[in-house]
């Protein structure tokens, strides 16, 4: 009998507790009833070859809705949403990458061999409970009083299919769990039907952009850099003097400046679905939808500025292994981190500061004009530490040595990371400096020949933002050609650089932005400015 309420413990212990870490709330839920329904089921069945075959299907589900469950909880911590296995799965690979980067690869291979040891454990304690189980008898008192327990569990299981919760903190989180799977699988499957054939169907057609002729377009995205960062009062006080004090930068240097906001479709990670939703001005929200969108050969933005005349160039200081991407993109130069030429240290995940790779971008990469660049930003990307100052004086920077002094400044990931309210201190401080570092450098860059777009990616992990923050990212519009700036005016951008953030919930989408270029900078839009 112990041996029976131990099996249906454990079991209930392996399917809630991932719940209470996605909840964030220990003890809810606080019963499973399929662990006591298995429990007492394995104990009640005959030996023979088909209760061994149910007994490995048994624990193969119970397996899988653990994995399930700890990385729904995994995927909403960090990305503020659901797991979805149909479409998540490429992310595997992205997560090594990510561990290597903010603790080194010996400690990432160590985490990764951890994670399977704990499943090839767990797999073990699931078939020593299960498997060889000794049967008890319909006749005997311990068979009885399993009886009663599998026909309570049951009862209150089929209660809880139908809605009915007689006991309070009780769920059924295997059932549930393989039911919304099985029901993303399924919408995800009919919807990348859906999205293949609006790729082929209703493509967006390559068009030059005569009102950006002969202009630099600088297109930069800042990492992590949400409406939470300036709306939130836990960062705004970093946030907004610095915010006020670019804009006043730029006022004095006669350059205008006009920010807005727009809806990012992810949160706390995957940057470069933003970027392709960006540039396709397709809604790219997942892996998938991705790839698709760059096997099919949609044209982009590369394609709209490349038939407008500009040499076309990404910089990426985080990638650091094989792009494929960029080549689909058909970027006519690619500055990856291996063909930057940084001499300083790496800062953990952050391979360089952005202080050099907007200074390197400037002084090598955008000689060849005019330019389409797209700008990736990372030194705010999580750990957050160590944080650098700005350097003012940017003849100083040279090839990066100057860094040097900050390799071990602060404290390292593993140390910031035991206390939130510290990650979310060095969250806010990285942030600053991306943002401030990159109004600096658009006071040196931006002339009246130059269009800066400067926008966050996507907002951070609901650790940073709280729960139900909303998507949307600042975009700031910077030219020292007031006609450029003008369209976006039009749009509801305001001037300077705080964006109006009365209406956060009902901005436009991140994939309008290269409809509104070829709408106000496009042939059309040429010929009506130009008509008497």
């Amino acid at each position: 009998m112990l041996r029976l309420l131990f099996t249906a413990f454990a079991l209930n212990c392996l399917l809630v507790v991932p719940l209470w870490w996605r909840f964030g709330e220990i003890g809810s839920p606080l019963i499973a009833w399929e662990a006591w329904v298995i429990a007492a089921a394995m104990r009640l069945i005959p030996p023979s070859p088909p209760r061994r075959l149910l007994t490995v299907m048994v624990i193969l589900w119970l397996l899988l809705v653990t994995a399930a469950n700890l990385g729904d909880a995994a995927t909403h911590a960090a990305f503020g949403r659901s797991l979805n296995l149909y479409l998540d799965l490429p992310l595997v690979r992205a997560v090594y990458h990510l561990l290597v980067g903010n603790v080194g690869q010996l400690a990432a291979v160590f985490l990764m061999l951890l994670a399977v040891l704990l499943a090839l454990a767990t797999l073990w304690g699931l078939v020593k409970l299960l498997l060889p189980a000794v049967h008890l008898s319909l006749r005997s008192p311990q068979g009885s009083v399993a009886i009663l327990l599998l026909g309570a569990a049951m009862l209150f299981t089929l209660l809880e299919v139908h809605g009915s919760r007689l006991v309070p903190q009780s769920t059924l989180p295997a059932v549930n769990t393989t039911r919304f799977q099985w029901e993303q699988v399924v919408a995800a499957h009919y919807a990348r039907q859906a999205f293949s054939e609006q790729l082929e169907t209703s493509p967006i057609s390559a068009k030059p952009l005569p009102g950006l002729e002969g202009r630099n377009v600088l297109l930069t995205f800042i990492e992590s850099y949400g409406i939470s960062a300036i709306d939130n009062p836990r960062y705004s006080g970093q946030m907004l003097p610095t915010l006020k004090e670019i804009e006043h930068r730029l006022v004095d240097r006669d350059l205008h400046v006009v920010s807005g906001l727009l809806e990012a479709p992810i949160r706390g990670g995957q940057s470069w679905l933003a970027h392709g939703t960006v540039l396709s001005g397709r809604w790219i929200d997942n892996q998938l939808w991705y790839r698709l969108m760059l096997e099919s050969g949609h044209s982009t933005l590369v394609d709209d500025f490349r038939a407008t005349g500009q040499h076309t160039l990404s910089v990426m200081p985080a990638i650091t292994l094989a792009w494929p991407e960029g080549e689909a993109y058909g970027f006519d130069k690619i500055a990856a981190a291996k063909d930057i030429p940084y001499a300083g240290p790496p800062l953990h995940w952050v391979t360089m500061p952005d202080q050099f790779t907007l200074d390197y971008t400037q002084r090598h990469l955008l000689r060849e004009s005019p330019v389409f660049a797209q700008l990736a930003l990372i030194s705010s990307h999580a750990p957050w530490t160590p944080i650098l100052p700005v350097l003012e004086n940017w003849a100083m920077i040279g090839d990066g040595r100057i860094f040097a002094p900050w390799e071990h400044a602060g404290d390292p990931p593993e140390v910031v990371w035991r206390d939130i309210e510290r990650i979310r201190d060095h969250y806010v401080w990285s942030v600053d400096y991306a943002v401030k570092v990159t109004g600096r450098w658009a006071e040196r860059v931006v002339d009246d020949n130059t269009l800066l777009i400067a926008l966050g990616d996507h907002q951070a992990a609901p650790l940073i933002t709280g729960e139900n923050a909303s998507a949307a990212v600042p975009v700031h519009i910077i030219s020292g050609d007031p006609a450029l700036v003008a369209p976006f005016r039009a749009r509801g951008f305001i001037d300077g650089m705080l964006p109006a953030l009365d209406n956060a919930e009902r901005v436009s989408k991140m994939s309008q932005l290269r409809h509104w270029l070829q709408e106000d900078f496009g042939p059309l839009a040429t010929h009506t400015r130009m008509a008497p």
